[in-house]
């Protein structure tokens, strides 16, 4: 059983955060927001934060590389199976980034040509301690495992070591962050928006042309539905723990997220739950349907109303669900696949979605990694049916998604698991922020409405940026 050092009251997760965002590997599950209940038992989504760094190994693997999921069975099969029943979920273990073309290597799926701004598919740590942190009670945690590398054999003398050695840090005062200054990663020219110092990847005429493409190959039966994102690019100007804080502020959210991996960040304040795994019960909660907040109440209330009977809305959501079912069904017992909640409306901070909830029971002999790789990424974000949407994607987006509609997440000792769908996420490399943003095309899909909601999705990345004139 892992060392448990108990926080003081008052402890501050984003105080530890600025103190330790510049260790390598830094990974922030930060529950920036409350969000909805997940299931009867006591808890939501957004409850728990966990902050770890400096992992003892670490998986990092671009296309072309290596298969990295064999490796990730083998450290899940071998990771403690004792937990902490009174704690928090995440106590050490795997965790890290699965970016969207990690697919690549589970299926034949393709990939888009351009990568101007390359990142690893692939890139997870061994974490032998973490911070947890509950915003139910308020309490925290400093838990060390005393991994001292993937051989996974618990070392006592280490375990207090680490545990010591982070409680210094957190006694340390915050330096200097680096400037986001350096070498810049010169970019082909860009479309311009019409939001100052944004460009994309389309104009706006070629994205609209890219979805009635989409609708017309969804009429002659290739897909239900394909999701399409353009990327949308805004040179850096302040280190990436700042911008991420400036993020979180401006559009919170239960499954937001903050990870180093070196050369690039990622910073997400995503509202989606892709895979989570409490004790071998699996639940994922795929959002499908979007409107804006306005600010007024009643403006909201029917802007609510109309998504709950939009039939095209449903019908995306539904399809995604069906998608859902069928993955869970390759790693769950028989007949324990279920759908508790169908096309609820969910409300964030700039928007409102229609979100439903599929659950189902692992099987004995596999691991959250086995589940993690027979539904990833989420259909959400790839569309149905799932291998030709993605073929569809690869072909039309200019360029790889990378951390977008990839996951953030964890594999813990024990099992338990989550993981996010990364939606409302920069990715910060080359001195660059990348800000994808899509959504789902169906043959009911209006190319202009479309790509309006993209701007919706936007918007909260938008204002966490200085110097991003907003339209009035």
């Amino acid at each position: 059983m892992p060392i448990v050092h108990p926080l003081p009251s008052g402890f501050s997760v984003v105080q530890a955060f600025n103190r330790l965002s510049h260790l390598p590997g830094c990974l922030w599950l930060d529950a920036a927001a409350p969000g909805p209940s997940l299931s009867p038992a006591p808890g939501t989504v957004g409850r728990y934060s966990f902050l770890c760094a400096d992992p003892v190994a670490t998986i990092r693997c671009r296309l072309g590389d290596r298969d990295p999921w064999p490796e990730l069975r083998q450290w899940a099969k071998r990771l403690p199976a004792d937990r902490r029943v009174d704690l928090p979920p995440f106590q050490g273990g795997i965790a890290g980034l699965w970016g969207y073309e990690a697919a690549n290597w589970l299926e034949p799926v393709g990939h888009a040509a351009g990568d101007d701004l390359p990142t690893p598919a692939v890139s997870v740590g061994l974490y032998d301690w973490v911070i947890a942190h509950d915003s139910l009670t308020g309490a925290s945690w400093l838990i060390s495992q005393g991994f001292r590398d993937d051989r996974f054999v618990t070392d006592l003398p280490f375990a207090e070591q680490r545990r010591d050695h982070v409680l210094k840090l957190l006694d340390t005062p915050c330096g200097d962050q680096p400037s986001a200054a350096g070498v810049v990663t010169q970019l082909a020219p860009q479309k311009s928006t019409p939001r100052a110092g944004v460009t994309s990847n389309f104009t706006s005429q070629q994205f609209r042309a890219a979805i009635d493409e989409i609708i017309a190959r969804i009429w002659r039966g290739d897909s239900f539905q394909v999701n399409l994102a353009q990327r949308l690019l805004v040179a850096a100007t302040m280190p990436s723990p700042s911008l991420y804080l400036r993020l979180r502020q401006a559009n919170p959210a239960p499954l937001a997220g903050y990870y180093d991996g070196g050369d690039f960040q990622v910073l997400s304040s995503s509202p989606e739950g892709f895979l989570r795994i409490r004790d071998r019960s699996i639940e994922t909660r795929p959002i499908k349907g979007t409107v804006a907040r306005t600010g007024d109440p009643q403006a909201d209330h029917r802007a609510a109303e109309w998504l709950v009977a939009s039939d095209k809305d449903n019908a995306e959501n539904v399809m995604i669900v069906d998608l859902m079912r069928n993955d869970l069904s390759r790693v769950c017992d028989d007949a324990s696949v279920v759908v508790p909640q169908l096309c609820q409306v969910e409300r964030y901070a700039f928007v409102q979605h229609l979100v439903s909830v599929v659950r189902g029971r692992l099987r004995d002999g596999l691991t959250a990694i086995d589940a993690l790789a027979a539904c990833f990424p989420g259909g959400s974000v790839t569309g149905a049916p799932k291998i030709e949407a993605m073929r569809t994607i690869a072909e039309l987006e200019p360029h790889r998604r990378g951390p977008y509609c990839g996951s953030l997440g964890y594999v813990s000792c024990g099992g338990d698991a989550e993981f996010n769908i990364l939606i409302r996420t920069l990715t910060a490399t080359g001195g660059w922020w990348q800000l994808p943003v899509g959504g789902g095309i169906t043959a009911r899909s209006h190319s202009g409405e479309e790509e309006r909601e993209t701007w919706v999705k936007a918007e909260g990345m938008l204002r966490a940026i200085p110097g991003v004139i907003m339209p009035s």
